[in-house]
């Protein structure tokens, strides 16, 4: 396992305080999202925080706000309620907790595996092999050289989930664009850890897809970015140290929000995942122009 992945899965391996009490760390200063915690984070330990008051069933769908920008400085407490108990599904109730308020809550449904009908919506557009995208230490020169300072310095930091978005740099006729992701070394045999890795993973570029057709980036100094809520299915089992397709597309962007959904695939194609997100996407006035106004 590599040091990147080994530190993830630390990040992810809760501290017990109480039956229903979990605290989980922040990661090395060496990761991304110094500045506040990165929602990714929190959707992954609050799903671990409530995995471990359930036994025998797997989870399948959350549904998760942010309530205020996370404390990098400081460990982040999650208290989980165990809103039901049946015999097929489990209900669990999870909020994260700082300097005595809540950031952030999520409510996580557990199903116990059962047969039934099955059906997916294959992908809709053409993305080639993991393995015929570059890196971004691969991009020819004038992509690089093309690509804003912001936007290259995200892709360029170290972190323990590899990206390889689809056609970085090209310009966007729809609001629609595919990432392959992986973790970047092998992780345990665990589902639960697999899920956990995946709902970090989620947050990562969906809120990108409400920029791309406008020219502009959630990276960029002219617009204000927040995750508001976020959604996510899970349909299949898979493996998060394998490649995943993020297939995402932003059927609206209005009143300074932006909607954006994913369809995440494994590498044989099969739909593992489904995720929806709305996030803040407010525009920033240049300094100039609030002076003159």
């Amino acid at each position: 396992m590599t040091q990147s992945a080994a530190e993830l899965v630390a990040l992810l391996d809760l501290e017990r305080l109480e039956d229903n009490l979990f605290r989980g760390l922040n990661p090395p200063e060496s990761w991304p999202f110094r500045t506040r915690v990165f929602g990714g984070q929190v959707l992954a330990q609050a799903l671990v925080a409530a995995q471990r008051t359930v036994e025998g069933l797997a989870a399948h769908s959350m549904h998760a706000y942010f309530l205020l920008a996370g404390d990098p400085k400081v460990p982040i407490i999650y208290d989980v309620e165990r809103v039901r108990d049946g015999r097929s599904f489990a209900t669990r109730r999870a909020v994260a907790i700082q300097h005595g308020r809540p950031i952030f809550i999520m409510s996580v449904s557990f199903h116990r595996q059962e047969p039934g009908l099955e059906h997916q919506l294959d992908l809709d557009m053409a993305v080639p092999p993991p393995e015929e995208v570059p890196g971004i230490g691969e991009l020819p020169a004038e992509v690089v050289a093309a690509l804003p300072a912001p936007v290259l310095a995200y892709w360029r930091r170290p972190r323990p989930i590899e990206l390889k978005p689809v056609g970085l740099g090209e310009k966007r006729v729809e609001p629609r664009r595919a990432v392959w992701f992986r973790t970047t070394g092998p992780l345990p045999d665990a589902e639960g850890l697999h899920q956990a890795v995946l709902a970090y993973a989620s947050d990562m570029t969906l809120l990108e897809a409400t920029t791309t057709l406008h020219g502009t980036s959630v990276l960029g100094e002219n617009l204000q970015v927040a995750s508001l809520d976020h959604a996510l299915w899970l349909h299949r089992p898979f493996r998060a140290d394998d490649w995943l397709l993020y297939a995402q597309d932003s059927p609206s962007a209005a009143g300074a929000r932006g909607l954006a959904r994913g369809l995440i695939y494994d590498r044989a194609g099969r739909l593992v995942a489904s995720v929806a997100q709305e996030g803040l996407i407010r525009p920033v006035r240049a300094p100039a122009a609030q002076a003159s106004a």
